[in-house]
């Protein structure tokens, strides 16, 4: 029945000011909170919605007048509580020009776990992707697919910073989009072949898995040569020459599949 409740995302620091309090059933909304669920999702006093903190819990909670809730269960006692994933996904991408903002909301809901912008030599100068607003975009992709893990947007980096060192979750754990290279495995090829775990050793503990994606440029071939000389595996996500944009989403998509398929 949770399931079928529309989700508000309060961060797990409101929600343990509220655990101090008299009451700490009792929570208060803020202005903006109060206008989604009573004017977006048209919830009256009465009606019963889901909070949940983006680290993996979930309470169910009725909506009173003035602004407040009331939880329905205790704190410390969600009703529902999910694990973090056993493989956490990351995509590097050189943002695009245009439209970072809609590239963060899909990868979200797509079950991307953090988020690296890139700054390689071919990378234009793309709109930045400002905190306030790339929190609010997280947010609202996170209750709209109904995620319980808030993915992490990281702090922009050169791109020779990530591929100059072993990918995270080595060995085999970061895998490097390119195009025009022959012999290249396909992205879902290169993902299947390693069976349950990133590294494919039968018995072993999977780690984080890092897909990088290039600008609209492609890499330089010194950014290639850097990568594949600290273990990156190079990849293809087909024939055709996508958007970065695109590819992140491609990727963001195959790399969320395997993980349901691979692991229980």
């Amino acid at each position: 029945m949770a399931r079928e409740l529309r989700r508000l995302l309060i961060a797990p620091e409101r929600l343990a000011v509220a655990a101090g309090r008299a009451c700490p059933l009792a929570l208060s909304l803020e202005r903006a909170e109060a206008h989604y669920l009573s004017r977006v999702l048209r919830l009256r006093p009465g009606d019963r919605f889901a909070v949940v903190d983006g680290a993996g819990r979930l309470w169910s909670a009725v909506l009173q007048a003035n602004d407040r809730a009331h939880l329905e269960q205790p704190l410390a006692a969600p009703l529902q509580v999910e694990p973090p994933p056993a493989v956490p996904l990351a995509l590097a991408v050189a943002l695009p020009r245009r439209d970072a903002d809609v590239l963060l909301r899909m990868v979200c809901e797509l079950g991307i776990d953090q988020l690296i912008p890139l700054q390689s030599e071919r990378s234009v100068d793309p709109d930045p992707l400002k905190p306030g607003r790339a929190d609010t975009i997280l947010r609202e992709a996170v209750e709209q697919c109904e995620r319980l893990w808030q993915p992490v947007l990281a702090p922009s980096l050169p791109a020779p910073e990530l591929l100059g060192a072993p990918p995270p979750g080595s060995p085999g754990g970061g895998l490097l989009c390119t195009t025009r290279q022959s012999n290249t495995p396909l992205l879902g090829e290169a993902l299947a072949a390693r069976g349950s775990t990133p590294d494919g050793l039968a018995g072993s503990v999977p780690g984080a898995l890092t897909v990088a994606i290039g600008p609209e440029g492609g890499w330089t071939p010194q950014e290639e040569a850097l990568a594949r000389e600290h273990g990156w595996q190079a990849v293809s996500l087909g024939d055709t020459i996508l958007r970065c944009s695109t590819a992140a989403v491609a990727a963001a998509a195959l790399l969320s599949h395997w993980r349901a398929q691979r692991l229980p």
